[in-house]
């Protein structure tokens, strides 16, 4: 669902233009921090989330690490009506929507009707309620099987039940495309936006940690098998062998800047450019990521020389670490940019790891710091970036680059600008 897209942004001096999207209201469940703040100290301190699982007995799997969000109690977040009909992923996901909405002063069902919608990211849906109702199936029969599987399991079902708890009834959708998925929901809240409409809530909150969801996982062959959670996701070191796992995302309040900053918002800061591109087939042409960032900056009106910092994919594959190397050094030159990949603190998130990165760089560009890549002491020789790593590192920053692939050849690019 994902399009390359071309059309121009408004540069820093149009951030006030009818249409410039302005984040307002960050909401985040990750595995080292539930809500914003709570994460984002744990991120800048180092902290990991990554451990061996708990949500099931893992003992017979070759991985046996995932990230996993701490501490979530859903009856704190969801009531007792809508328990019975939502997976853990879309529990995590209302506590995210809840979040944002709030921290951005929205109470959405004050607002004229379809004046706000949602726009979500999925990568499978309600694996574990849909494993839960499989299981009573073959061994209970049908009638033993809950009605509201028929949508518990879908992929859209987190933008539903969103819309549905917060009166969110304008334009709303939900965006496949993996780990890119995340970025991909912003970008098709911008248009909305810039359609007129004046609120959107968007991004990407997944989690598909259940023995069904975790043989899907080890299906694609890309997991670490290394047991040890601070050698077992290791992106951009010649160490890496694979990435661990986890849960969670972000979800993000996007208004036009101009009607936000009237009713007193200042804002993260502003989604200035976009861009995605596809990977040809394996074999027959090289990534297009760097095109990807390359769209998305002049989707901006900037240049490589106006980015600040990169929050990078990180796969934590040899050749999927070294392309990405490549496109970084061909588009800022060897070790031209800071990189930072905080997710080795939470693992990849499929659908929400994109969308907690771009939180991740509003926050780094707020406090003007950049947090680290831990467990990684120096990039492998053919990884020529400006890896940060060890403890967060102070830096003076206006503009960030947000950077994902999903699995099937999708790429995308954000551009984020500082508010103000």
């Amino acid at each position: 669902m994902t399009t390359q897209t071309l059309d121009r942004s408004p540069s820093a001096a149009e951030d006030s233009a009818p249409g410039t999207p302005l984040v307002t209201g960050l909401g985040v469940a990750a595995p080292n921090g539930l809500g914003t703040e709570r994460w984002w100290a744990a991120t800048l301190r180092g902290e990991s989330g990554i451990r061996p699982v708990q949500r099931f007995d893992a003992a017979q799997y070759p991985a046996k690490l995932a990230g996993e969000v701490p501490g979530f109690d859903p009856a704190e977040h969801v009531s007792s009506r809508l328990l019975p009909q939502t997976d853990h992923m879309t529990r995590l996901a209302l506590a995210a929507a809840a979040e944002a909405l709030t921290d951005a002063g929205i109470d959405a069902r004050e607002l004229p009707d379809f004046s706000a919608g949602v726009v979500t990211a999925a990568s499978a849906g309600g694996f574990e309620f849909g494993q839960r109702e499989l299981q009573a199936l073959w061994s209970k029969g049908g009638q033993h099987v809950s009605a509201y599987q028929s949508f518990a399991w879908f992929y859209a079902v987190n933008t539903g039940q969103i819309s549905i708890r917060h009166g969110l009834r304008g334009p709303s959708g939900v965006l496949v495309t993996e780990q890119a998925g995340g970025l991909d929901a912003v970008a098709q809240a911008r248009r909305q936006l810039r359609k007129g409409v004046p609120v959107l809530l968007a991004g990407g909150v997944d989690s598909a940690l259940c023995p069904w969801g975790w043989a899907a996982h080890l299906a694609g062959g890309e997991l670490s098998t290394v047991a040890d959670p601070d050698r077992a996701y290791l992106p951009f070191s010649a160490d890496a062998d694979g990435h661990v796992v986890g849960e969670g995302g972000a979800l993000l309040v996007l208004e036009d800047a101009a009607g936000a900053r009237a009713r007193g918002a200042s804002g993260y800061g502003t989604v200035a450019g976009y861009a995605a591109t596809f990977d040809p087939p394996p074999g027959t042409g090289a990534p297009r990521l760097r095109a990807a960032a390359e769209l998305a900056l002049a989707d901006a009106g900037l240049s490589a020389a106006d980015v600040d910092v990169v929050f990078a994919d990180a796969a934590g594959r040899r050749d999927a670490d070294r392309a990405e190397a490549e496109a970084l050094a061909g588009l800022f030159g060897p070790r031209g940019v800071p990189v930072t990949a905080p997710k080795t603190m939470t693992g990849r998130l499929a659908a929400g790891g994109a969308s907690l990165d771009l939180a991740a760089a509003l926050l780094a560009l707020r406090d003007q710091v950049i947090p680290p890549t831990i467990n990684v002491t120096r990039p492998a020789d053919d990884c020529p970036v400006d890896l940060v790593t060890g403890q967060a590192r102070p830096a003076s920053l206006r503009t960030a680059l947000v950077l994902a692939r999903g699995r099937g050849g999708f790429n995308a690019a954000i551009v984020v600008r500082a508010a103000g």
